[in-house]
């Protein structure tokens, strides 16, 4: 395996990577590094936590490196599908960026539309967005496209699961034709095959594992359960030692599912598009720095969070999708650690999750298991809770409002109202 200065990066973001303990590149980025520093467009797949961040990432700010962008007018751009890993991408980048004296800026919803033009206008050289915010920018003339040298798409198979191409090929429309383009999808087949053919330029294909294959460090479980024991089964599993992750299909089966732990004596947060951006952004941190051991979410989450020692994934609700569950499978065993996945089955639902596993590539024993034994525990962890309620802190008292001045005519003022962003 070549060394990161010997793919061709320039010398301070070697230093970087040698900082923040990088010391050999992963093998989509050995195999994609030496195409794209040399300004090919790319197709690339790799499995989930395969270190393609970094892959595309660290060629994109190679790539900018000595210039400087001008007001409103981004060099370089990263779509993504969610809010989440909009964020993660450029937490991931930042450090590199700086070694390169290159400013980033992250354009998603739910987070001030203002404030975010306010950052484009004093001039980005890299945005990292969803598909939603950035045409608002677009459309509001905030942010100028046509000086953009590279654009990334990232995950491009759910930004076509969550309707965004027609946004996604509008934005494309407004970036050079002559530009790099690198997309990164775990599948290659329907829309994303047209959008490939449409806005790559003879790509260069660099593929690290199929999309069905199973990872090596990740066991994969079925847990045949009554359905009247199921609640008290999850509850056991939540309260292992380690950090969990529980898949729901539903945001009301998210929030009742905190609630239950919670009630148990397990420590747990919540996370699904129904929640404020900042109420995500902190169930996130709170995981990720180990104050909540226990995330239950919806697929929402199943590309946006890139946590490394997550040791066990529990599809609560089995996935309908063979691609939901690699997805979400995908949140453990990151970057060759080791991982446990599990699914819960009810009798009604065992042929339906045998034929979703098939399609996925992936086998699984399947056990029966009831609160409190033996094999539960073994594939799990499962240990009973505390029993002792969680109680959420209460919330500060609020200042009295003060009343509302007239405005002269027995009418109280008016301000005007701000629009109100909610656009992915």
């Amino acid at each position: 395996m070549p060394s990161f200065a010997e793919l061709g990066l320039p010398e301070p973001v070697a230093r970087a990577l040698a900082a923040n303990g990088f010391t050999e590149p992963f093998p989509i980025q050995a195999a994609t590094l030496p195409d794209t520093l040399a300004g090919r467009d790319l197709l690339g797949r790799g499995q989930t936590g395969s270190g393609k961040t970094l892959a595309f990432g660290l060629a994109l700010l190679a790539r900018l490196a000595g210039g400087r962008a001008r007001s409103r007018q981004p060099r370089g751009l990263v779509l993504v599908p969610t809010r989440e890993l909009a964020q993660q991408v450029d937490d991931a980048l930042a450090p590199f960026a700086r070694a390169l004296r290159l400013s980033t800026a992250v354009v998603v919803g739910g987070l001030s539309f203002n404030r975010q033009a306010a950052e484009l206008q004093r001039g980005v050289d890299l945005v990292v967005a969803t598909p939603g915010r950035l045409t608002d920018h677009t459309d509001q003339r905030t942010c100028d496209l046509s000086q953009v040298e590279v654009t990334v798409l990232d995950e491009a198979d759910r930004m076509s699961d969550m309707g965004f191409l027609p946004q996604v090929r509008r934005i494309l429309n407004l970036t050079p034709s002559g530009g790099q383009r690198l997309l990164f999808s775990a599948t290659l087949d329907g829309e994303v095959g047209a959008l490939v053919r449409q806005y790559l330029t003879d790509p260069v294909t660099r593929s690290v594992a199929s999309a069905t294959a199973q990872v090596a460090t990740m066991d994969h479980h079925v847990l045949l359960v009554d359905p009247g024991a199921k609640a008290r089964v999850i509850t056991e599993i939540a309260a292992r030692d380690g950090r969990t992750i529980l898949f729901a299909r539903t945001k009301h089966g998210v929030d009742r599912l905190v609630k239950l732990l919670r009630r148990e004596g397990v420590m747990a947060g919540a996370l699904h598009g129904g929640k404020a951006q900042n109420a995500r952004n902190r169930a996130i941190a709170e995981f990720k720095d180990g104050r909540t051991p226990v995330l239950v979410a919806t697929d929402v989450a199943a590309r946006g969070i890139h946590i490394d020692d997550v040791s066990l994934v529990v599809h609560v609700d089995p996935p309908a999708d063979p691609k939901d569950y690699l997805h979400r499978a995908g949140r453990t065993a990151r970057a060759g650690d080791s991982g446990t996945v599990v699914t819960l089955v009810t009798p009604d639902e065992r042929r339906d999750v045998e034929r979703m596993m098939r399609l996925a590539g992936v086998r699984a024993p399947q056990t029966e298991v009831r609160a409190g034994d033996g094999e539960l525990a073994r594939i799990t962890g499962a240990r009973p809770p505390s029993g002792v309620a969680i109680v959420a802190p209460p919330k500060p008292a609020q200042a009295p409002r003060r009343p509302r001045t007239g405005n002269g005519n027995g009418l109280a003022s008016r301000r005007g109202r701000r629009r109100r962003d909610t656009a992915a």
